[in-house]
């Protein structure tokens, strides 16, 4: 008994399975489905993503509500669409009343914490039923502060740097461009993982949830571990990957010159910085097991959204491709008799704040989702159709136009654009997304089908964004 008796008391509180579960929500900011073996990818050096996806169940089609940071957060905090929270843009800050997880599930004996990005209003300051705080970002958002917010006051990992010796830049700053010149145990991802896994730690005797969002693989792409893959391990992907048919003039002015030696060096580099949030995964995960606490802890992986990395010829995000709207969903739920496997059905991010709620043993009415808790048991749902939205910025014409789109079970996916052309395209056939569908005759029915998906849909959700007509309309 040396090691429990001589451990301090800490760690010697350990609760035991069956006890009220805990939750570790870990997320990434612009990570694509297809960076780790789960989704097709043996390549990239992400071993603790790969462990925790064969113990987990693998959602296969995951799709986030809208495809930019804050809307996406929105829906994955709360439960609601973009267009029921008002979060329909990014740096819209979440309102006071909108409840999270933690708020919904009103649990006084659960210790809450956030970590990480946040980019829902008011950065660095605790709100929203989350007791800890440890923010990594500082001057980009803080122009979006709420008045009386203290505009001197500093990030956690600001702290931390400087207790490291280094010294802000302007505005007393640390900039992202910054970050990506350090070392990797002074990096977001490390520093999160210490955090993370002390907040474990000390609160391994009572329930807990505890969200940690890295900032990594979100641009700038560049870190310590830029050259830690090859080009054979970073291979480009549908490049150029112009499709056929009608596309979007929104698009068409998004795309750049195309591929080169600088897409192919920043192909690397999101690689490196998949591997660099993998060892800060491995750390935490590690925490969870060594302090007793991984078979009563809920664990899921996600992120807000993809990236195009040249696909298309486009970069970023913000468009209705596969690259930008799929993302990686595990779960891992080990106080189930549930076996590790992989759900084909597309899902949604709406779907996961019914399913948490479910897992710990409250209900929620009003949510705009349905629980995952029948998928993570081998069954199935009726109607798996998924829904994503956009919706245009009037003060900035790089916004493109209002949409909403619809993925099917059996393979196709529809985007209705209100001011520019629509897409259809038929996964069956064609899932590199390179034939645009949309008005083919011989597509009528399945598109006519998807429409009125759709439009049922906007009923049901009270979305009042006017659909296009039926052809494009500039076609």
């Amino acid at each position: 008994m040396q090691t429990l008796a001589g451990a301090p008391a800490i760690l010697r509180a350990a609760r035991r399975a069956g006890d009220k579960p805990n939750l570790l929500f870990l997320w990434t900011d612009q990570q694509r489905a297809d960076t780790m073996a789960a989704y097709g990818n043996p390549r990239f050096r992400v071993p603790a993503m790969n462990r925790l996806a064969a113990q987990s169940v693998v959602f296969d089609r995951a799709y986030v509500t809208q495809p930019v940071c804050t809307p996406s957060r929105s829906s994955v905090m709360t439960g609601l669409w973009p267009h029921q929270s008002g979060c329909v843009r990014n740096n819209i800050p979440m309102r006071a009343e909108t409840r999270t997880l933690p708020e919904l599930a009103g649990d006084a004996a659960c210790r809450t914490g956030y970590m990480g990005k946040w980019h829902l209003g008011d950065e660095i300051f605790p709100q929203h039923g989350f007791e800890e705080w440890r923010a990594i970002e500082d001057g980009i958002y803080r122009k979006f502060y709420s008045a009386g917010r203290d505009r001197n006051a500093r990030s956690a990992y600001h702290h931390f740097l400087t207790r490291q010796g280094y010294k802000p830049g302007a505005e007393n700053d640390f900039s992202r461009n910054f970050a990506t010149t350090l070392p990797v145990e002074h990096s977001k991802p490390s520093f999160l993982a210490g955090e993370a896994s002390n907040f474990i730690l000390r609160h391994r005797a009572e329930p807990w949830m505890l969200y940690v969002n890295f900032l990594e693989p979100h641009t700038p792409f560049g870190s310590a571990l830029d050259d830690l893959h090859s080009e054979e391990e970073a291979p480009l992907k549908n490049v150029p990957g112009t499709p056929l048919g009608p596309e979007p003039e929104w698009y068409k002015r998004r795309r750049g010159k195309g591929p080169g030696r600088r897409l192919q060096r920043q192909a690397r580099n999101y690689a490196g910085l998949c591997s660099l949030v993998d060892q800060a995964l491995s750390r935490i995960l590690w925490t969870l097991e060594a302090t007793g606490q991984a078979e009563n802890t809920i664990v899921v992986y996600t992120s807000d959204h993809g990236e195009m990395m040249g696909a298309h010829g486009l970069m970023a995000k913000q468009v209705m491709y596969e690259e930008a709207v799929h993302v990686p969903l595990l779960m891992r739920v080990p106080f189930r008799p549930l076996k590790p496997h992989h759900v084909p059905q597309p899902v949604s991010h709406i779907d996961i704040v019914p399913t948490l709620l479910e897992l710990l043993g409250r209900k929620e009415t009003g949510l705009a989702g349905r629980s995952l808790v029948p998928l993570l048991a081998g069954g199935t749902r009726p109607d798996n159709h998924v829904f994503l939205e956009w919706t245009a910025d009037a003060s900035d014409s790089g916004e493109g136009p209002n949409g909403r789109a619809v993925v099917s079970p059996d393979g196709y996916k529809l985007v209705l654009y209100d001011t520019d052309h629509s897409l259809l395209f038929d996964h069956n056939k064609d899932p590199q997304e390179l034939n645009n569908a949309y008005g083919k005759p011989e597509y009528a029915a399945v598109q006519a089908r998807l429409r009125k998906k759709i439009e049922d849909w906007q009923k049901q959700v009270k979305d009042t964004q006017p659909l296009p007509t039926q052809k494009n309309p500039s076609a």
